[in-house]
């Protein structure tokens, strides 16, 4: 068993396998302010889409909304 796992081990040796480039720094925070602006871009039009489906009331509004667009809902001087 000794003499199979030492074969093995060499034959693995042996192959080369690719190795990762290191990035530096610089393409490191390139990669991340691409993912930010894609990100926030997406979350952008995910907002005016909401806004849009609220203004057309296809969607139920949720209470933070309810409360920007109808604050006269929560008017308590009447009770």
């Amino acid at each position: 068993m000794g003499a199979e796992t030492e074969e093995q081990a060499k034959r693995d040796d042996e192959i080369e396998r690719p190795r990762a480039r290191p990035i530096t720094e610089s393409q490191f925070l390139s990669w991340k302010n691409q993912k930010d602006a894609a990100a926030s871009a997406r979350k952008a039009e995910a907002s005016r889409k909401r806004a849009e489906d609220i203004a057309a009331g296809t969607v139920q509004m949720n209470g933070r909304e309810l409360f920007q667009h109808e604050p006269w809902v929560f008017d308590n001087s009447l009770y």
